[in-house]
């Protein structure tokens, strides 16, 4: 009895010995398994999130537009997203003289101009609208530019070239009352946009 006793001693001993043997280095809880293996790279230190979201822009809508003050916009937005947070247009707005589809910046104030209206001095300040546009000066614009101006169109355009061709340069805005197709009020309104 007392060598089958010693037989499964033995036996039991044997069966431990492989086992710890066969088992993986990192199976047991022991201090060994937090270590890093020499082959291994140091654990990566937990990401932080960051936040995916750039922060909104603040933007001024100023002129013919419904509900004029200050908007908050996300980022990318446009005139056009301005003039709908604004309330839309409002009846009487020059929509021929601003651009919807160009980009707002923090900061910046738009002016939507009403119809006949010239453009604010204050607008042309820093963080100036987009949709100020630079005047055009007469004396060396295409027909295409100016048929650009509200109210101009094609054949008027054409005019304004043809009377500087055949009468030399203008020596004001004011002589394009001499233009056929250009009246008073006409003159009025593209004023702001046109120079000598």
């Amino acid at each position: 009895m007392a060598r089958l006793t010693v037989a499964i001693a033995a036996g039991v001993g044997v069966v431990i010995v492989a086992i710890a043997l066969v088992r993986p280095a990192g199976a047991d809880g022991g201090p060994e398994a937090s270590l890093p293996r020499a082959s291994e790279p140091p654990p990566a230190a937990p990401a932080t999130p960051l936040s995916s979201q750039a922060p909104a822009v603040v933007v001024q809508a100023a002129g013919a537009v419904v509900h004029p003050g200050l908007y908050h916009l996300p980022p990318g937005a446009r005139v056009d997203d301005l003039v709908t947070a604004a309330g839309g247009l409002a009846p009487d707005a020059d929509s021929d003289r601003i651009n919807l589809a160009a980009p707002v910046a923090d900061g910046q104030k738009i002016y939507v101009p009403r119809l006949g209206e010239p453009i604010p001095p204050d607008v042309n300040a820093a963080g100036a609208s987009p949709s100020a546009p630079e005047p055009i000066d007469l004396n060396s614009a295409s027909v295409a530019q100016l048929d650009g101006l509200p109210g101009v169109g094609p054949a008027t355009a054409q005019a304004v070239v043809d009377y500087r061709s055949q009468h030399g340069r203008f020596r004001s805005v004011d002589d394009l009352l001499n233009v056929r197709g250009i009246g008073a009020a006409k003159l009025e309104q593209i004023r702001p946009l046109v120079r000598v």
